[in-house]
């Protein structure tokens, strides 16, 4: 069953989290590229959460933010 995606966003951190589920200690992380972490499963490496720090400052530079993943976007029913 696919889950939804959830968006928070962590004024105090500058942190955006973007997620299927909650993080668990068992995650596995990597820095995919510079300020962004990946959090995966462990058994099948699937992406679970994606962590991008400084968001503030990123989007106010003006510059667009590509993310190193992709996403296949549908409507939940």
């Amino acid at each position: 069953m696919d889950k939804k995606l959830t968006v928070e966003y962590d004024a105090k951190g500058d942190i955006l989290y973007l997620g299927r589920m909650a993080p668990y200690p068992e995650q596995e992380s990597e820095e995919i590229d510079y300020g962004v972490v990946a959090r995966m499963n462990p058994q099948s490496h699937e992406v679970e959460n994606v962590e991008i720090l400084f968001f503030s400052r990123r989007l106010s530079s003006g510059e667009k933010l590509e993310l190193p993943i992709t996403a296949d976007l549908r409507l939940a029913v």
